[in-house]
């Protein structure tokens, strides 16, 4: 990190915007874990269950039926992603707000789902939508921080397009 880049003037400055939603993960993930019995659903709205269920794959269950050599895979990969968000967050200028926020919830997201894999071997997810009799792929926090920060990040791309032409 260069000397005019430092906390109070880089991206930096949105880590607590990663350890809130960190925390909020990890809290969530916990009061379900101590809450429920795995596959227990509790219905809450006509489209919204909270489901416990334990990922060792990636998104929608990706490789989940491996052998196991996938949680040090997903593990290594959100370690690098972990990485590689704190440096893009540091070298990023606070006045890039929307970017730095978007870079600060995807860390959030990459911390809690890392914190699972190394404790657990799994992902504990819990927020299960669903249509009729078609559920979506339960989620937790994490994964919604993710999401949040890369729609934002998007979003950020074509506004900052708008300033260029």
């Amino acid at each position: 990190m260069s000397a005019s880049l430092s906390l109070k003037n880089s991206g930096l400055s949105w880590l607590w915007l990663t350890v809130l939603w960190l925390i909020a993960d990890q809290v969530t993930k916990q009061l379900v874990v101590n809450n429920f019995e795995l596959f227990q659903s509790v219905n809450v709205l006509p489209f919204f269950n909270l489901t416990y269920v334990q990922n060792p794959g990636a998104a929608f269950s990706f490789l989940a039926d491996q052998d196991g050599w996938q949680r040090w895979f997903f593990t290594a990969i959100a370690a690098i992603a972990s990485i590689v968000f704190s440096v893009w967050l540091a070298k990023t200028p606070k006045s890039q707000t929307l970017l730095s926020i978007s870079i600060a919830l995807m860390l959030s997201g990459a911390l809690g789902n890392l914190i699972d894999r190394v404790l657990f071997g799994y992902v504990i997810d819990f927020l299960d939508f669903y249509i009729g009799n078609k559920h979506w792929p339960a989620f937790n926090v994490a994964d919604s921080m993710i999401f949040i920060g890369a729609a934002l990040m998007i979003i950020d791309s074509f506004k900052n397009d708008q300033l260029t032409k």
